[in-house]
This record gives structure tokens, sequence and C-alpha cells, in this order.
């Protein structure tokens, strides 16, 4: 759905923001009828999609075809592996990568623990990453302490993880540096250039887990310089869970072998021969067991719908949306666990009972969620401006609730 105008449709409650490009942004037409494919909309204002992205009517036709083809097929698994390639193929697309280059997991946890599994620590042992990551990255590499690995993380400050804090840490004993694109806990954005630079200077491998944007703009792995990608199906990329995906640069295949792995790592899974061990030449050797078909089905009309929106739009729209509530927020002197600056998804307001906050919203009909001392508020592409004023209009009247400072002067760390 390519925007039909430059100029955005601005009502009287929006005010210009300097940072977003308006030519990209969606007309509000263009936002109603994307936003009226979501039936969670006829009741709530759904504001969770770092949690869980809200259901379409293109997703729950998808999986409506698994279950039509079962009943009418019984086991079409020539079909299903057919989808299952397609898969592989749109969300090589989506972030500009080769579908050699791309293994369908379960979860991002089963893609991360494939790598940490093909890696030795003999040579060199240290794991570099943040202290934002989300706990699977920190588990699984802390795992790896029985296998040699040295497992150090680098300081945050206040709200934001300054680069010069990985630089202390990274040197020529570093193996690899896992990164994540937006802290789930306060909507923070790593720096990636200039991290990826100082790992990769040092000859260290990077890792980026997306989950928590992946979906919400355009993603160039090329681009970004990165060894290995990770991203699932169920947040901004509209789809059910169950399903993630492993990006592997080309060039190192052929030197990992996982641990971690299965029939359908094979060379040729169809051989079904238990005594030969033949990993795929592709990333496909980091998958493992029998594919989960049904969310096959599910997330390859949330990519599609993203693809035909446009992911510039969306970007553009989403950062309009986050802008508008930290400026807001700032009005009323509430303190902003996310930048300043942020382009979004996440927007983090500091609470002093967040669970409490939570429910007045779900009063109200607002569903978001929350993370430790903060209220997570979560935008994507169906979310508008009213959505911004309905939020806003329950913290007035919960002011309380939250951790304020004088007004205007609100910190955004």
């Amino acid at each position: 759905m390519p925007c039909e105008e430059l100029a955005p449709q601005m009502s009287a409650s929006r005010v210009r923001l300097r940072s977003v490009d308006y030519t990209l942004m969606l007309t509000e037409d263009e936002v109603r009828k994307i936003r009226s494919r979501f039936k969670i909309f006829q009741r709530k204002i759904y504001l969770n999609s770092c949690s869980q992205g809200a259901l379409s009517d293109a997703v729950e036709t998808g999986m409506s075809e698994f279950i039509s083809t079962w009943h009418e097929q019984g086991s079409p698994w020539e079909a299903w592996v057919e989808r299952y390639e397609a898969a592989r193929s749109a969300f090589a697309r989506f972030i500009h990568a080769s579908p050699d280059e791309v293994a369908i997991v379960t979860s991002v946890s089963a893609g991360i623990n494939g790598i940490a599994s093909a890696l030795n620590f003999r040579e060199r042992n240290k794991v570099v990453m943040g202290e934002f990551e989300f706990p699977t990255m920190g588990h699984i590499w802390l795992a790896q302490q029985v296998r040699g690995a040295e497992v150090q993380f680098a300081k945050a400050e206040a709200n934001t993880i300054p680069t010069a804090n990985y630089a202390k840490l990274i040197d020529r004993n570093t193996l690899i540096v896992p990164l994540t694109h937006v802290c789930f806990k306060n909507g923070f954005r790593t720096q990636i250039g200039s991290i990826e630079k100082l790992a990769h200077d040092s000859g260290a491998l990077v890792m980026l887990d997306d989950y928590q944007d992946c979906g919400t703009r355009p993603v160039d792995v090329k681009a970004m310089n990165l060894d290995f990608y990770v991203a699932g199906t169920l947040k901004y990329l509209l789809g059910p869970p169950g399903l993630a995906f492993l990006y592997v640069r080309k060039e190192l295949i052929p030197s990992l072998a996982p641990s971690v792995t299965g029939w359908f790592g094979q060379a040729n899974p169809f051989a079904y021969n238990p005594q030969q061990f033949e990993l795929s030449p592709t990333a496909r050797r980091f998958e493992s067991g029998s594919p989960s078909v049904p969310n096959v089905y599910g997330a390859l009309p949330g990519f599609q719908m993203l693809q035909e929106i446009g992911m510039e739009h969306i970007a553009a729209h989403v950062e309009y949306l986050a802008q508008s509530l930290l400026n807001r927020s700032r009005d009323l002197g509430i303190v902003a666990k996310t930048p300043a600056g942020s382009s979004g998804p996440l927007v983090v307001l500091q609470s002093n009972d967040s669970e409490q906050l939570r429910q007045e919203l779900a009063k109200s009909g607002i569903i978001a969620s929350t993370r430790f001392d903060g209220l997570r508020i979560s935008f994507h592409v169906y979310n508008t401006v009213d959505d911004v004023n309905a939020v806003v209009e329950v913290l007035k009247k919960n002011i309380q609730l939250l951790a304020t400072t004088p007004v205007g002067v609100a910190s955004h760390d």
C-alpha cells in the first residue's frame, strides 16, 4: 500500500516533530484501512505489539488455509514444505539476504543455541554483550562457560549503554559480540555501526537480536555488516509464536558445524539415514526437527502485509507516534526511561506502581505491558494519534502512579 499523498493529512492534534520525515508518512485514511484489518481494534486500543502483534485478517486466513489443507488432503507434506521454503525466501528478501543464508527455527533461542554450539572457545573465549540484552541471550552464552567461554557485560549508564563501555571490553580475545537492537525494558536503541566496527576490527563476530524491532523499519543485514541476525514472527512481524529466523553470513557457513541439529539440518533430510551425518551446505544446517508448518502459514501473510504497506512508511509512522507520546509525557513532567530522540517502537515511562498503572489503562480498554518499574507502550503501523491521546488521558488521571519531575524538565536520559 504505497503512500497516496506526499504530505500526511494533519489533524489539529498533531504537532510537527523535527526528526520525523513527513514525506514518508502514511495518510490517516491509509492507517484507518490498515487498522480495520485487525479485529481487536473493534473492542480495544492495542499497544502491546512488543509482546505479541495484533492478529490481522490476512494472518488468520493463512492459519485457516493450513487447517483446510490438513482437512482436505490429510498429509500434503510436499505442499507444506513448499510453503516453508516460501517463508524462507520471503524473510531473506525482507532483510536483504539470500535464502541460503537463512535458517528457519522455532525460536530465537534455538537459533542462538545453534550458533553457540558451533563455536569453540579455544583460541578466543570472550563473549561481550550489554546489560540490556533479553535474558535468553545472557542465559545461552553463560551456559557456554562450561565449554570455556568468558562472558563479560558492558555496563549501562542510566538508560543507555555508551559505545565506550563496549570498547573497554572488546579485544583480541573476543570471539563474539551479541547485540540487542532495541532494549525490551526501556526502548534504548543500540548504536550498531560503531560497535560492529569495534568488534570486527578486533576480529570478533557480531550477532544482532532484532526481535524488539524487526517489522517496524527496513532491515539490511549486508549494510549493517552482520555475521548473524535473529528475529521472530510473534511481535512486529505480525505472525504467530513458534517461528523465528536465523541469518548466517554465507562466508561463515562452511566453518560452522552445530552440535544442536536434527534431520532437517542435513544435506538431504529425506534420505532417512540415521547412520549418515552430512550437514546442509546452507544455513539450513542450523535447523533441527520437523518444521512448524501452521506457523509458517500464519507468518508469511504478515511479511507480505508489511511489505505492501512499505517499511519506510511504517518507520516514519511509528517514529511519529513514539515522539508524540514522549513529548506529551515530558509536558506532564513524567520521567521517560526511553531516550528523548527515540524512533520507537517502544516508549517506557517510569512508574511508582507500573502494574497498577497497567490495570488503570486496561479499565479504559487500553492493552499495554510492564517491565520492572516501567509502563511499556509499543507502537505499530495500526496505531494512531488518537491512541496516544487516550493513553495520555489515563496518565493525567493517574499521575500519582508515575515518576515525575517539575513540568517541563522531565528526564529523558
